[in-house]
């Protein structure tokens, strides 16, 4: 099943434990294992651009959706087998001890083919 790594910063989060992987470590490690799709970091809020229709016009804002403290700086479509091995997966990435990662499984699209 393929999972979507929502990469966030956390204003709370920790500095990286001796034994923690590198982001580096982690892409390779993940990737060795063929469980990574692909991912990449984002730019900062300060270039997001909202977009959103109403009636017959497009109306489109600078910067996110919602003001928040945290931001999503990047994100990782991965394969797992279940919900606990993308877990498992999640929590070796360098941001759930220095941000947070939020895991969601994807919801195919049925589009009756």
């Amino acid at each position: 099943m393929e999972y979507m790594l929502f990469i966030c910063t956390d204003p709370d989060g920790e500095d990286a434990a001796p034994d923690d992987l590198t982001i580096e470590e982690w892409v390779a490690d993940v990737d060795g294992r063929g469980m990574r799709h692909h991912g990449n970091r984002l730019r900062p809020v300060e270039a997001a651009t909202t977009v959103r229709r109403r009636g017959d016009r497009v109306v489109l804002t600078d910067g996110p959706f919602a003001e928040t403290r945290e931001q999503i700086a990047g994100y990782d479509v991965i394969e797992a087998a279940d919900l606990d091995e993308a877990v498992a997966i999640a929590a070796a990435h360098p941001m759930a001890r220095a941000g947070r990662v939020e895991v969601r499984p994807f919801w195919p699209l049925d589009t009756g083919d």
